[in-house]
């Protein structure tokens, strides 16, 4: 029987977030789901997010739905896409830390092994897009989480924007050059996508977007 999550009115919970969370709480065993929820639906409806917002999430949900098959522990995955950016503060360094660190104790409290929480704790980690993903199913939630990168073009802009918004705080030419180099360095990989499923649906139209980003960058 599927259990009805009741969220306090000011919390807006569509149906995909409300499927999804649900699923998540019977494969990882989270029995108070509800009160989580609300946490998490607040969090990234926070007034400092422009770009790290439920739009993401949801976005991250719908491009992981049809590939939930590729991953050895779906469930899993699933949660560390919950809360792969449940603490975003724009001038915070350790957000993947803590957002790491807020998902491994949930595991830990429903009762899972070290193991998972671990797994789970490393997942979010590797959001922070330091280092190549090593697990087939770290690469499969990078992917995701980059898949941005590969949107329609009009997508792709609202996200330049939204992320140039959420550094407001930053001197416009030190955001113009620090972010060119960020989107240089995933253009100068040999490939942006770790899997085949998105290298073959998103890469094409990923380094399009790059390329055009960077130029825009550059004036």
């Amino acid at each position: 029987m599927r259990r009805t999550v009741t969220l306090p009115a000011s919390i807006v919970v569509t149906d995909q977030l409300q499927h999804s969370w649900q699923h998540v709480c019977r494969a990882c065993g989270i029995a108070s789901g509800a009160e989580l929820l609300s946490q998490l639906l607040a969090a990234y409806q926070q007034p400092q997010r422009k770009y790290h917002t439920l739009q993401h999430l949801q976005e991250c949900l719908t491009r992981f739905e049809p590939v939930r098959g590729l991953a050895h522990q779906p469930g899993e995955v699933e949660l560390a896409l919950w809360f792969h950016d449940a603490v975003y503060e724009v001038r915070g360094q350790d957000n993947e830390l803590k957002s790491a660190q807020w998902a491994q104790s949930v595991v830990m409290n429903a009762g899972a092994t070290a193991a998972v929480a671990d797994r789970v704790f490393a997942l979010v980690m590797v959001t922070r897009h330091d280092a190549l993903p090593a697990s087939a199913d770290e690469q499969l939630l990078v992917d995701v989480d980059l898949s941005i990168l590969g949107a329609a073009p009009e997508r792709f802009d609202e996200y330049e924007r939204q992320v140039q918004a959420e550094y407001a705080w930053v001197p416009g030419w030190m955001f113009r050059r620090k972010r060119r180099e960020i989107l240089e360095r995933f253009l100068a990989r040999p490939f942006i996508f770790n899997t085949l499923h998105f290298r073959a649906m998103l890469e094409t139209q990923a380094r399009e977007n790059l390329r055009r980003s960077i130029a825009r960058l550059r004036k």
